[in-house]
């Protein structure tokens, strides 16, 4: 059913356009008459064209006053209402033009800037085939929930977090990452909501409802995020003040030594409030959307500029700086047995237990290529291992002990020199003899180095490992990866106490993504949280979420942080200073008010155009 129309509404939402029409045609009309000699009725022209500006800003004045909000919007009404009590309706036109359509070229900047989450919400999926038994059924993604098992067809915007329940998927993240290839997400892994199927069908297994999931993440805390005032944007509503008192200063003083009110209207009408008002929010805004194109969820204005000044880094090492999970780090094997027939022996027959590490040998098989096979008559020992039959071949897949009772371990004394204390292993018995051992082992990211190093590029001075973990298994980690300090065997209270100490040399930023890390997230001056793969806790005590399971955006992030924070100060002062020269040409008589009121636009422009520049 289609919407009645309300004037009031309409009038609302195209407010700026509405009044820069009045000013915009009272120009004209006033231009018109003037060349034809009707010099009164130009005048009248003029005034009645200003008059719907004025009083529409009268009325915005009064509803910031009522808020306890004292901007620059004081001048503009000051130098119109002036320009029309001195005789000089022309100037006054001009102004309310030049007013009027500084709102619209805010209205566009800020819609140029929120572009990017414009794209985003598109992209929120609206209906999903979901499987009711064999049979498929088109719901609302509001019906979805955990468990439930979709089919994602090719083209299709995932609707829900979930995992892969087919051998394959490949999923186009650039939504999410700004990554231009497609990505594989093997069986069993997570994909993510907002990422599109780029390859054939496949099956996904929903993690949690639609209203939980990340791109609905994105999306509310973005719009959250853009409402938000910085640190920055409040100390420019400061200045605005200043500026205010100091434009009243000069056209006081501009009054007392010449007594001319044309001078006194000149220094008002240059005194506009764009460089401080659209020029900060503008930027930030723009820098907030461009770090959501990269997979890193900036939730403020405030946190972006915090994000900027970060000098010292202090990193969790479980799931932040390693993977989080059990990888295979070597495979060793007894003679007569190669590592792929091991490996897919063992994987073949973890396929029937659900243990954290079968999961692992698993999903290394796969990726690798070998073909599993199917087990059968298997018997699990919860915890300690597990038996069956592969292709006609008895298999034992578990610790030392329990392949040992199984099989002959002639050669196991070999096999465990020289193990890392910190790695896991697992036992495969094939016939009756032992075939090797798998060393399984927390594995360092591929990007954390380069992460690294990228940081202390972007003028982080200190960085810092924060483990949990046992102190030789931290020290190896930090060692490998240059940390300039490494902590062990923390409690969530160490965590804090570490972030704390690091302040005194510079703004913290801590990175993690357990429930363990969430009050230090919290404690630092930037929390960063793992959101891909972390816990709820710390996503949300943080002020940044990655939503991509690597590294390498936040350093992206943070050069944008950086970035747009100096473009809002570089519009900032370039902008006033070319005001505050205006306004100095003005008191010595050499700019008439409506030439004034002509190059005031034009620094606006400028200034609103080089904020923008943060969305590049």
């Amino acid at each position: 059913m289609m919407k009645p129309f309300n004037p009031g509404d309409y009038v609302r939402r195209h407010q700026s356009t509405i009044l820069i029409a009045f000013a915009a045609s009272g120009i004209v009309a006033g231009g018109l008459l003037s060349a034809w000699g009707l010099a009164a009725e130009a005048r009248w022209a003029w005034s009645m064209a200003t008059l719907p500006v004025l009083l529409g800003l009268l009325v915005e004045i009064a509803v910031l006053l009522r808020r306890g909000d004292v901007g620059l919007d004081i001048v503009a009404a000051l130098s119109m209402s002036a320009a029309l009590a001195f005789g000089e309706p022309l100037a006054a036109n001009v102004v309310a033009m030049m007013y009027a359509g500084g709102q619209v070229l805010e209205d566009f900047a800020q819609g140029r800037a929120k572009r990017e989450m414009t794209a985003l919400m598109g992209r929120v999926a609206q209906t999903a085939m979901r499987y009711a038994g064999d049979v498929l059924q088109e719901v609302a993604i509001a019906e979805i929930r955990p468990g439930d098992r979709l089919l994602i067809r090719s083209g299709d915007v995932l609707p829900v977090d979930g995992r892969v329940a087919s051998d394959v998927a490949v999923l186009d993240l650039s939504a999410l990452t700004g990554e231009s290839l497609p990505q594989k997400i093997l069986k069993g892994r997570e994909a993510l909501s907002g990422s599109a199927s780029a390859g054939v069908a496949f099956e996904l297994i929903a993690s949690r409802p639609a209203s939980e999931s990340t791109y609905a993440g994105i999306v509310r805390l973005v719009a959250a995020a853009q409402s938000s005032k910085a640190p920055m944007v409040r100390m420019a509503d400061r200045y605005a003040i200043g500026f205010l008192v100091l434009t009243l200063i000069m056209a006081g003083g501009t009054w007392w030594m010449t007594q001319d009110a044309i001078r006194v209207l000149s220094v008002l009408v240059v005194a506009t409030p764009c460089p401080l008002i659209l020029a900060v929010p503008v930027a930030l805004i723009a820098g907030m959307s461009r770090t959501a194109r990269m997979g890193v969820l900036v939730k403020g204005g405030g946190v972006l500029e915090a994000l900027s000044r970060v000098r010292t880094v202090v990193m969790d090492k479980t799931g932040t700086v390693t993977r989080g999970e059990a990888a295979i780090a070597e495979i060793r094997t007894t003679a007569g047995f190669a590592e792929s027939q091991v490996l897919a022996a063992a994987a073949s027959l973890d396929q029937a237990s659900g243990h954290v590490v079968a999961t692992a040998l698993i999903r290394a098989a796969q990726a690798k290529g070998l073909d599993l096979s199917a087990p059968v008559a298997v018997a699990e020992t919860p915890g300690t291992g597990i038996k069956g039959m592969v292709s006609g071949k008895d298999i034992v897949v578990g610790g030392n002990a329990f392949v040992g009772r199984a099989c002959a371990v002639d050669d196991a004394a070999d096999l465990l020199q020289g193990i890392d204390p910190s790695a896991m292993s697992v036992s495969v018995g094939i016939d009756n003899r032992l075939a090797g051992i798998i060393l399984l082992q927390d594995q360092i990211r591929p990007d954390a180095r380069r992460m690294l190093t990228d940081l202390r590029g972007a003028g982080v001075k200190r960085l810092v490992l924060a483990s949990g973990d046992r102190p030789d298994i931290a020290a190896k980690v930090g060692k490998q990866l240059g940390f300039d300090l490494v902590l062990a065997d923390l409690s969530p209270d160490a965590k804090v106490a570490a972030v704390h100490s690091e302040r005194a040399n510079g703004p913290v930023m801590m990175v993690g993504d357990g429930v363990n890390d969430a009050p230090a997230l919290a404690a630092a001056d930037v929390g960063v949280a793992m959101g891909a793969h972390g816990t709820a806790s710390s996503s949300e005590a943080a002020g940044v979420v990655l939503l991509v399971d690597e590294l390498a955006p936040l350093v992206k992030a943070m050069a944008v942080a950086r970035r747009s924070r100096a473009i809002a100060v570089q519009s900032v002062v370039a902008g006033l200073g070319l005001s505050f020269g205006a306004m100095v040409v003005a008191s010595f008589g050499y700019l008439p008010p409506v030439q004034g009121a002509l190059l005031q636009e034009i620094i606006d422009v400028a200034v609103i155009l080089n904020a923008l520049r943060a969305l590049r």
